[in-house]
């Protein structure tokens, strides 16, 4: 009996449990199919890296944001700032008439900052939205359930930390840690 012509593929298991399974694994896409040991290890690996490029990602767009406010701080240090009494000309004494409108110099409540520059917003969105899709992928990671897919998450993120977090602000408000959004 001749059984060569039957294709037994290997083909990839999905847990919803979590398990220790090295052979036969899948990393989120079906063409990432660990099928020995050593693929495993680099798989491993990889996504230790992963860990580590959204830890940098993060760091990056908090330290592109500051280069961002400092240029445009002393741009706009030029800038006629308000007067004591919160207007933007000096009110007028004897003038009893009520005026509405834009150009009446009465102030008018916006968001705190500066306005960015669209070139520097789309930079920023770029970077928001990799950093994003990063978290995201390697959330789906996690969802493998796989024990040592895991701990390389928490690995690559710690490392990554560790690695840049090497300076922190005494009055700065406090980073938002590794998270899907």
């Amino acid at each position: 009996m001749d059984h060569g012509a039957h294709n037994m593929a290997a083909r990839c298991s999905m847990h919803m449990l979590w398990n220790t399974q090295i052979i036969d694994t899948c990393v989120v896409f079906s063409q990432w199919h660990i099928r020995s040991n050593l693929q495993f290890f680099f798989s491993f690996l990889a996504i230790v890296a992963l860990g580590m490029l959204y830890e940098y990602l993060r760091v990056f767009s908090r330290d592109f944001d500051k280069r961002i406010a400092v240029k445009l701080r002393i741009q706009n240090a030029r800038r006629t700032p308000l007067t004591t009494s919160g207007w933007s000309s000096p009110k007028r004494h004897g003038d009893d008439t009520k005026k509405t409108g834009l150009l009446n110099g009465s102030r008018v409540t916006r968001k705190q900052g500066f306005a960015v520059p669209p070139l520097y917003r789309a930079m920023r969105a770029v970077l928001y939205g990799a950093s994003v899709g990063l978290s995201f992928f390697l959330m789906l990671v996690f969802m493998t359930y796989n024990a040592y897919l895991i701990f390389a998450v928490i690995l690559g993120a710690g490392a990554g930390h560790y690695i840049l977090g090497d300076t922190i602000e005494p009055n700065g408000l406090a980073d938002k840690g590794m998270a899907c959004h």
